[in-house]
């Protein structure tokens, strides 16, 4: 989507209000090559003096997944204490819900709760086994897998050989 410069959007405007009685808005916007509800907007911000001013864009705002992990305990360390109302402030005031919080206090807690992490060594022998248990698993299911069209096959096979014996 590209956006639009403060410059082009005043022109438009005033494009649009200058405008012939037997043009309408519809007919600017397409010529400007810009959507008329866009253009309407634009109308409208300027009406309320509020074009000219540079609109900041919202990837500015810091959203709760771009709280790196001190950030996100200073938070809980924060509110610790707090009632509903004080967090509720709080979040509000720093862009992010009650609910962020208590994903992160989460989070802490089942990171702590880990009691070592599982040295390179075992995570080589716990993948090792997994591909061998994988292989088995494939092993078998192929097996099953023949063993079912055998049986189907023997079936099919009887009956035939049955209703030869009836004639």
């Amino acid at each position: 989507m590209a956006r639009s410069t403060q410059e082009f959007k005043v022109q438009s405007v005033e494009k649009a209000l200058s405008r012939r009685a037997d043009q309408t808005l519809k007919n600017i916007a397409d010529d400007l090559g810009v959507g008329l509800s866009t253009l309407q907007r634009w109308i409208r911000l300027a009406k309320d003096n509020q074009l000219e001013k540079p609109e900041s864009p919202m990837s500015k705002e810091k959203s709760p997944q771009d709280w790196n992990k001190a950030q996100r305990f200073e938070a809980i360390m924060h509110c610790h204490g707090m009632n509903d109302e004080q967090i509720s402030t709080y979040c509000r005031e720093n862009g992010i819900y009650p609910h962020h919080l208590k994903e992160w206090k989460k989070e802490f807690l089942s990171d702590n709760q880990c009691s070592e992490p599982v040295s390179r060594q075992e995570q080589k022998k716990l993948k090792q086994e997994n591909k061998r248990l994988q292989k088995e698993l494939n092993r078998k299911d192929r097996a099953l897998s023949e063993t079912a069209a055998l049986l189907v096959l023997s079936k099919k096979c009887q009956a035939i050989w049955e209703e030869k014996e009836d004639d």
